[in-house]
């Protein structure tokens, strides 16, 4: 049961003989004043538009106070505001902010809010992929899927020579008995699987797993669909595939080799492989004793499975010695040894893919791509699709409002609070709604540089 609290104003500690009191009685005033850089990204982008052309609406509307791109757009802003319940968003109705981003300052109908609350939004989320009698907004699964690839070309004013496409998987933990829950031996949990793609900071793809799968499960049609997207736009640029040992299998490899995508994998270690590598492991433990540093040694030699692959390939072996043992460690590519040596292909190439871990861990912590407790797949996945699409649009201000400032390569969470998480009066008048912004905020130069870039990116 809810507290209930007193009406009366909170007193502190007097300052100059003064009593200092407390109470939520401001009127119009928000504390994600910050959130209009948002509506700003959104304009450039045009996210929120058609991410709501992905859903087909099947209500009469007659009856509709709140369209879909209204309901999208709340949750979406909502998620990179912070807010990741659906509650919260009863009283977020009322937030100004939410109002200004949804373009709709009134309700239509006297009962109503400007924007819709936790009900509503509810509904939205336990869409599914065909209307029913009583849940009448769908959701077109390929069309979202697709428009993650279609942001990510867009961000580019030209084609790239290259790029590098990222894969990984990660746990997603689960507290209650939602539908595709397996218990995880590795990640010693119950827990959903998801996959992730990324290109640098662009997500591609977020697709929604259980984890009583192989971790490159899937990973195929995901590549091949996002290759076929990109290359209809990109005809001749060059794509590389890169993985930990996970996506070391013969099916994506072998893909990769019939479709011109070059691959570069971790792969698992195992006698042969470390019997490859002995008089390197040998010269490496040799410089570290002499030298008390940790030493390493590479061998690019070719390599093949007794039975799982169908061909050679090219493997790269660091012999590495370091807190006193042996630290060997294996890539499988298609690259060639005169494109890629092998001390730059594993240091330089493989090792960035970390930083793949890093955007993971955005999404999860500051996004809240982990909140995945609604009972049923489907609609799990679509909160994952919410989160995903928030991350793109913070990633918007980034890329567009703050490359010329401090926060160039800031975290989600660190754009939110020191850029999103403003307090300001705000001021509706016949002739213009004003956000009165606080004259101490120290950022406000970054603040204001972001607008204006994100304002003359938006289309004319």
């Amino acid at each position: 049961m809810q507290t209930e609290c007193s009406a009366k104003p909170s007193d502190f500690a007097p300052v100059e003989g003064r009593p200092v009191v407390a109470e939520f009685d401001g009127g119009a005033v928000t504390s994600d004043a910050g959130g209009l850089l948002l509506g700003a990204a959104d304009k450039a982008i045009g996210l929120v538009r058609r991410l709501a052309g992905c859903f087909r609406d099947a209500r009469d509307g007659r009856y509709i106070e709140h369209t879909v791109a209204t309901l999208v757009g709340q949750r979406v802003f909502g998620i990179a505001l912070g807010y990741e319940d659906l509650n919260d968003h009863d009283d977020l109705r009322h937030d100004p902010v939410m109002s200004v981003l949804a373009g709709k300052l009134e309700a239509w109908r006297p009962d109503c809010a400007p924007v819709a609350g936790k009900s509503t939004l509810n509904r939205l989320e336990l869409s599914r992929d065909t209307p029913t009698k009583y849940r009448k907004i769908a959701h077109v699964p390929a069309a979202i899927e697709g428009l993650f690839v279609d942001l990510f070309l867009e961000a580019h004013e030209k084609a790239p020579k290259q790029i590098i496409l990222d894969l990984d998987a990660t746990d997603d933990p689960l507290h209650g008995d939602q539908e595709g829950r397996f218990f995880h031996a590795y990640y010693d949990c119950y827990c959903y699987l998801p996959l992730y793609v990324f290109c640098g900071r662009h997500l591609l793809a977020a697709k929604l797993r259980p984890s009583n799968i192989d971790g490159s499960a899937g990973a195929k049609q995901e590549i091949a669909r996002i290759v076929a997207q990109i290359r209809a736009r990109w005809p001749r640029v060059r794509i590389l595939l890169r993985g930990d040992s996970g996506f070391c299998r013969e099916e994506l490899m072998s893909w990769c080799e019939a479709n011109r995508v070059d691959f570069l994998f971790g792969l698992a270690r195992n006698p042969r492989l470390v019997g490859e590598i002995v008089a390197e492991l040998v010269q490496a433990e040799v410089e570290a004793r002499r030298t008390g540093k940790p030493a390493r040694r590479f061998k690019d030699f070719s390599y093949s499975t007794i039975e799982s692959w169908s061909r050679r390939r090219r493997v790269v072996g660091k012999a590495e010695w370091t807190n006193g043992e042996a630290n060997p460690r294996f890539v499988v590519t298609s690259l060639k040894p005169i494109e890629q040596p092998m001390r730059e292909l594993y240091e330089e190439v493989y090792c960035a893919r970390g930083d793949m871990e890093n955007r993971i861990k955005e999404s999860q912590a500051d996004l809240f791509a982990d909140r995945t407790s609604t009972g049923t797949m489907l609609a799990n996945q679509l909160r994952l699709w919410f989160s995903s699409f928030a991350y793109v649009l913070v990633c918007a201000v980034r890329r567009i409002g703050l490359s010329h400032t401090q926060f160039a390569d800031a975290t989600a969470g660190a754009i939110r609070l020191k850029l999103f998480k403003i307090g300001a009066l705000v001021k509706v008048s016949a002739r213009r709604i004003k956000f009165a912004l606080p004259t101490a905020c120290p950022y406000a130069d970054e603040w204001r540089l972001a607008a204006h870039y994100l304002a003359r990116a938006a289309p004319v």
